[in-house]
């Protein structure tokens, strides 16, 4: 609902921005020392897209292409995160990307691996402001440790041009002892389980 007020910001205002960058915040989640773009023209540059909402309007960092308009990122999370959204911020020219593709859960993708069915496509409209919501089909983001970005194409230019992708979400901490459990029991001795396969059907119920 639109409201007035006299200049400056007022409390209101302050909260929906606050509320809506702390929305955006999966930025934080994510394992930066295992993060990759393929054929980014500036090595490490790929990492500074993901930053806070509030940031989104900083045009001195951003990722292009290389040998061609492709962008490829794999981004490893600490955790477990339901994906929910991504907005995708670019030039208002050729370079913006015109189609995202999003594959979770296959780690240190190539652009081979590119030609297996993404999870998600979307058809990009050009977002200098970072202002376009792109919800994804959650039932199928709902259990995400790696999520991949696949930047196809542009609008006609000879490289790809990007200054922020925000991801919104939920994240939850990795449950360490399954792994744990899960080395015990690759290394199991045979003979804890000798009582087992001697007698299998030892168990009644009366």
């Amino acid at each position: 609902m639109a409201h007035g007020h006299g200049p400056g910001r007022c409390r209101c205002c302050g909260e929906e921005a606050a509320e809506r960058g702390a929305a955006w915040g999966l930025y934080l989640r994510i394992d930066r020392q295992r993060l990759q773009c393929l054929n980014e023209r500036r090595e490490g540059s790929g990492a500074t897209v993901f930053r806070p909402w509030e940031e989104r309007g900083d045009r001195s960092q951003f990722v292009e292409s290389d040998d061609d308009e492709e962008l490829l990122f794999n981004i490893p999370f600490t955790g477990s995160v339901k994906l929910k959204g991504v907005i995708v911020m670019g030039e208002e020219d050729g370079t913006h990307p015109a189609e995202m593709r999003l594959f979770r859960n296959i780690p240190h993708m190539s652009f081979d691996d590119t030609a297996k069915e993404p999870e998600q496509t979307f058809s990009l409209s050009r977002d200098p402001l970072g202002e376009l919501e792109y919800p994804t089909k959650i039932a199928r983001f709902s259990n995400v440790y790696h999520l991949s970005m696949h930047f196809p194409k542009n609008f006609g230019a000879e490289t790809t041009k990007i200054f922020y992708i925000g991801l919104k979400g939920e994240w939850m901490e990795a449950h360490r002892h399954e792994v744990t459990i899960c080395n015990y029991e690759a290394s199991a001795n045979p003979a804890d389980h000798k009582l087992e396969q001697i007698t299998p059907q030892t168990h009644f119920i009366s």
